[in-house]
C-alpha cells in the first residue's frame, strides 16, 4: 500500500500568526528550476518523456489543502504548474483542542483512522484537525473550537457492480441471457471460467503479491481465502471468487501498463477489500489507497471491467495527487476508468455485435438494464461538451469517447502510451480542456505532429478543443 507522502508530518502551528500569507518568493533550488519557498517535496514520478516533481504547499509548516506545485521536466523543457491557494486572514487563535476532541467531532461521519493538522484556505483561513475516517472521508474540524468545517467523501464510485472471468462471463460466452440468479453457480456455465497462472503472490499462501493485495481480514465476514495445495479454486457461489478474479484482473492491468514502458504508474501492491460492502457499488478511496467492492446485483468484483474501471482511479491519483477536484475531473476520472476497461478487455474478448468492446461492465449491468447489448456505460456514444449535465459519469462518456477514437485511429497500445504519458502533466483541479492540451503534448513528444494532430481531433470533435 502507498504511503502518501502529501499528509506531511503533525506539526503544532505554535508559531503561526493571524493575517494573510502571501506567496513567497522563488527560492534557488539545488537542481533543477527554482521552485517556491512554502512548498515542500512529495513525489517524484517518471513517465517515458521525463520526470514530474510534486511538491505540497505549506503555511506555518502546516500542508495546506488543495494547494500544488508541480515542475514537469519533458526532454530537456522544463514547465512549471502553480496550484498554491491563497492564505487569507488565517484565524489561528490560542486555543486548540486535544487530537481526541477532534475525533470525537468528526465520530458522526466515520472510525476515525488518523488525523492532522492542516491549513483549511477559505475567506478566513484556518487551522483545522483532517480527520481521515475509515469510511473514506476526510472531516476537517476547527483546531480553536471543535466544530466541523467541511466533510469530503473522497471515495470515487463506479455505478454497478460485477465481476467475472476473463473479462465476464457474457462476454466469453456471448451470451447476453445471463442472469446472476443469486450468485447461484448454476447460473453461469461451466466454461465461463477460465484457469489462469497467479502471478508475482508471496508466500504466504494469501492472495498477497507485487501489484495486488486482498487486505480482507483472514476471519469473520467475508475473510481472505487461502490457497489448498497451491490452487485457489471456487466458483462463484463461494467466498474466495471474486478475490481470485480481482486480484488476478489488477495484477494483469498493472502487467500490461509495465509492458508499455511504464514502471512508475501505480507500481505497488495496490490494496482490494473484496465484498467488504453490501451496496451495488465500489469506489477507490485515495487517502487509504483502497478499493472496495461491494456484492449488490452482480457481486462486482465477478467483473474484470468493473475492477479495471477502479483501478483506473487508483492510477491516475498515483500518477497525479489530489486529481479530480472539479466536475470535469471527475468526468476525466470515469471516462478513463471506462476507458481502460476497454483497454485491457480488447487484449483478449471478441468486437462482436454481442459484445462491442465499446460496451463496458456487460456482466454487472445484467443486475439493472433491459436492454440488449447490457453496459454500465458506452464509449462510442456521440456526447460532446455540449451535452454535459454535470454528473461526472454522465459526462464521462464524452472524455471516453475521445480516448476511443484515439485508439482507434493510433492503435491499442500507440493510444495508451500517450494517455498515459499525457495524465502525468495533469494538474490536481485539471479541466476537459487543460488534459486534453496535455494529451495533445505527449502525442508530440513521444510520436510527431502527425500523431499529435490525430488526437487533437479526437478532443475537438468532442468539443474538447
Amino acid at each position: 500500500m502507498r504511503t502518501s507522502a502529501l499528509v506531511g508530518t503533525l506539526t503544532t502551528a505554535a508559531t503561526l500568526t493571524a493575517g494573510t500569507i502571501a506567496f513567497a518568493q522563488p527560492a534557488a533550488h539545488a537542481v533543477g528550476p527554482t521552485v517556491p519557498s512554502d512548498v515542500t517535496q512529495v513525489r517524484v514520478k517518471h513517465s517515458l518523456l521525463g520526470t514530474h516533481t510534486w511538491y505540497q504547499q505549506r503555511a506555518g509548516g502546516l500542508p495546506v489543502v488543495g494547494g500544488y506545485y508541480a515542475v514537469h521536466d519533458l526532454k530537456g523543457k522544463t514547465t512549471t504548474d502553480d496550484r498554491r491557494v491563497a492564505v487569507k486572514n488565517l484565524a489561528v487563535g490560542k486555543g486548540r483542542i486535544s487530537p481526541a476532541a477532534a475525533t470525537q467531532a468528526a465520530a458522526p461521519h466515520g472510525v476515525a483512522r488518523g488525523q492532522q493538522l492542516v491549513v483549511l484556505p477559505g475567506a478566513t483561513a484556518k487551522v483545522a484537525y483532517e480527520v481521515r475516517t475509515t469510511g473514506g472521508k476526510k472531516v476537517y474540524v476547527g483546531a480553536s473550537d471543535g466544530k466541523v468545517l467541511k466533510v469530503v467523501d473522497e471515495r470515487r464510485f463506479a455505478d454497478a457492480t460485477g465481476k467475472v472471468f476473463d473479462p465476464n462471463p457474457v462476454v466469453s460466452g456471448q451470451n447476453q441471457a445471463l442472469t446472476d440468479n443469486n450468485n447461484a453457480a448454476s447460473a453461469v456455465p461451466a466454461s465461463a471460467y477460465k484457469t489462469v497462472t497467479l502471478q508475482r503472490l508471496d508466500a504466504s499462501g494469501y492472495l498477497r503479491g507485487s501489484f495486488a493485495t486482498v487486505i480482507n481480514k483472514t476471519s469473520g465476514s467475508n475473510p481472505a481465502v487461502k490457497a489448498t495445495n497451491g490452487a485457489f479454486n471456487f466458483d462463484r457461489s463461494q467466498q474466495g471468487f471474486e478475490q481470485v478474479n480481482a486480484y488476478y484482473a489488477i495484477d494483469q492491468a498493472q502487467a500490461t501498463i509495465q509492458g508499455l514502458g511504464f514502471n512508475d504508474v501505480n507500481n505497488e501492491a495496490q490494496d482490494l477489500s473484496v465484498d467488504t460492502s453490501t451496496d451495488d457499488n465500489s469506489w477507490y478511496t485515495p487517502s487509504a489507497d483502497t478499493i472496495t467492492f461491494g456484492t449488490g446485483g452482480v457481486d462486482d468484483a465477478e467483473d474484470q471491467e468493473v475492477v479495471w474501471h477502479e483501478y483506473g482511479h487508483a492510477v491516475q491519483d498515483d500518477q497525479v495527487p489530489g486529481f479530480g477536484s472539479t466536475e470535469e475531473g471527475g468526468a476525466i476520472g470515469e471516462g478513463f476508468g471506462d476507458y481502460l476497461a476497454f483497454f485491457m478487455s480488447q487484449h483478449t474478448s471478441p468486437n462482436t455485435a454481442t459484445t462491442p468492446w465499446a460496451c463496458v461492465m456487460d456482466w454487472d449491468s445484467t443486475a439493472f438494464t433491459t436492454t440488449t447489448p447490457h453496459c454500465v456505460r458506452r464509449l462510442d456514444t456521440g456526447k460532446t461538451v455540449a451535452d454535459k449535465t454535470g454528473e461526472v459519469h454522465d459526462d464521462g462518456e464524452i472524455w471516453s469517447r475521445a480516448l476511443f477514437d484515439i485508439d482507434k485511429n493510433l492503435g491499442r497500445d500507440k493510444a495508451a502510451k500517450v494517455i498515459f504519458e499525457g495524465q502525468f502533466s495533469y494538474a490536481p483541479n485539471a479541466d476537459f480542456a487543460q488534459a486534453a492540451n496535455a494529451t495533445v503534448s505527449a502525442a508530440q513528444g513521444l510520436y510527431g505532429a502527425a500523431d499529435a494532430a490525430t488526437v487533437k481531433a479526437a478532443f475537438q470533435a468532442r468539443g474538447i478543443l
